[in-house]
């Protein structure tokens, strides 16, 4: 199935299929770019709590660190990371929480348990400033994600 028409800064949606395998998305932003000003913005603008926008700077600056490729944009209002113009994490701040999330978070190797949700594609990690994360696991999560998408986009799946 062809991609359908984006306009700049809104997604398009990449569908692949053959007979053996189940059609694969990709949410491509075209208008993705390698540091986006307005990203720095949103984590400074104080309109949350500060210990919650710093969980969340944390975790994006870890996507940052994915690759050389990795560009970003805000997406529905929040901070969201790509593979070239392939999104594949996002992190969010909400009262009380934070969610680091993963547009393909369901393909995702998860044993440690941190995943949560139950869209068919997209799954997201619930951080509270009072509650210890398992570090490592979230990297390895964030990790896949990037790797996984990396492998999408170059084989044009």
């Amino acid at each position: 199935m062809a991609p359908r028409p984006g306009r700049l800064g809104n997604p398009v949606v990449s569908e692949r299929s053959s007979a053996s395998a189940p059609v694969s998305r990709v949410l491509r932003f075209p208008s993705a770019i390698p540091r986006d000003a307005a990203i720095d913005a949103w984590f400074d603008d104080g309109r949350s709590r500060p210990d919650l926008r710093a969980i969340a700077r944390g975790w994006f600056l870890r996507m940052r660190e994915c690759g050389p490729d990795v560009r970003e944009l805000l997406h529905d209002g929040h901070p969201t990371a790509c593979v070239g113009d392939a999104a594949f994490a996002y992190t969010n701040v909400f009262t009380s929480h934070v969610n680091v999330g993963f547009f393909r978070g369901a393909t995702l190797p998860d044993p440690s348990g941190l995943l949560q949700g139950s869209g068919k594609y997209m799954r997201h990690v619930k951080l509270k400033p009072d509650t210890a994360v398992a570090a490592s696991s979230l990297e390895a999560l964030i990790t896949a994600a990037y790797l996984d998408l990396k492998r999408r986009t170059d084989t044009h799946e």
